[in-house]
């Protein structure tokens, strides 16, 4: 999306110290979140780097000269620096920006629970991402069944403003529940996290319809792999049948989304014999990801690879052995690339 909108990347900060005493306050440091914010949207991805580092280290100074001020500020600018980093794959450093983020916020919390626990939540929802990313499942599981138990009591006073929160919560938990294997869990969180986006997207389509898609599709893995074939894809159906609506009015939004669930259709339909169907169903999935890896192929090569590998499955359970040797050397190829990197 073209935009007005344009950013420096040479440092914003002055190295003067009288210009950066002039520089040193709140109004510039809400400024650049939000630059980095709008960056991140715009999928500038390095230059919300830029600008978030540039909000961090302000607040840093501001919350040494008057911590009870600026650390709630602080806190929030260090989340936002956390979730930079992560997108760019630098999962080391995301983890210890919201560590510091959780520290200084758990301060704030235990004195006034009823302000600061709102983002306490949801710094506990990214840290349980960040370790996620770097496998370690069991300390994700801890952060992010916290993280559900602050949205559950906010939800119980508030539930027009935390019930979209709690849901998305409740969704996560069932990740990570997912990964460490326990099915069963996974499932009751994720029916859970369903009935909420139910609700919220018969008030709110717009809004809540592709978080209620996600949900779906994340629900009929957990059935799968609980052995409900049937349930599982109907539950895929529904999804598709949301991101395709989604995809229609914003294609760059929402072929990713399309072009996963499609992937797990295709699964569920090689799970119940139907391989013609499942065929077409990865064929439409690679389609989609050959676009976006040619925009975006730091983005979505994983993705691509990931549908060659199912595609080849597909194609070896026709009997289409010779197309099923091209399409697992192509996404070997793919990972080679991808592990290099």
């Amino acid at each position: 999306m073209e935009s007005d909108f344009h950013y420096s990347t040479q440092k914003m900060l002055p190295e003067d110290g009288d210009l950066m005493k002039g520089i040193l306050n709140p109004s510039f440091g809400v400024a650049t979140i939000q630059m980095s914010n709008q960056l991140s949207y715009m999928d500038r991805q390095e230059e919300a780097l830029l600008a978030s580092e540039e909000a961090t280290e302000l607040y840093r100074q501001l919350a040494a000269d008057q911590p009870a001020a600026f650390n709630s500020d602080f806190a929030r600018s260090l989340n936002n620096l956390s979730n930079c980093l992560s997108y760019l794959g630098c999962q080391e450093e995301a983890l210890l920006a919201i560590e510091e983020a959780i520290e200084l916020h758990g301060q704030l919390a235990a004195d006034q629970p009823a302000a600061f626990n709102p983002d306490l939540a949801g710094y506990l929802n990214n840290l349980s991402t960040c370790l996620s990313n770097l496998g370690h499942q069991k300390e994700a599981l801890l952060a992010i069944e916290e993280a559900t138990e602050l949205y559950q009591q906010l939800a119980a006073d508030q539930p027009a403003a935390f019930n979209p929160y709690l849901a998305m919560s409740l969704s996560n938990l069932s990740n990570c529940l997912s990964k460490l294997g326990h099915q069963e869990e996974a499932l009751l969180a994720i029916e859970e996290a369903i009935e909420l986006r139910r609700q919220l997207a018969a008030d709110q389509p717009a809004a809540f319809n592709p978080d209620l898609a996600n949900s779906l599709s994340s629900l009929s893995n957990c059935l799968s792999k609980l052995g409900h074939q049937e349930e599982a894809l109907l539950a895929i159906e529904e999804a598709i049948e949301l991101h395709r609506k989604l995809a229609a009015d914003q294609p760059a939004a929402f072929n990713s989304y399309l072009a996963r669930s499609l992937n797990n259709l295709s699964n569920h339909l090689s799970n119940l014999g139907h391989q013609e169907e499942a065929l077409l169903a990865i064929e439409e999935a690679i389609k989609l990801c050959r676009q976006l890896a040619a925009d975006r192929p730091a983005a979505f090569n994983s993705d691509l690879a990931r549908s060659l590998n199912n595609l080849s499955n597909r194609l070896s359970n026709l009997g289409h052995q010779e197309e099923a040797l091209l399409a697992i050397e192509e996404a070997i190829k793919l990972y080679r690339q991808l592990a290099a990197d």
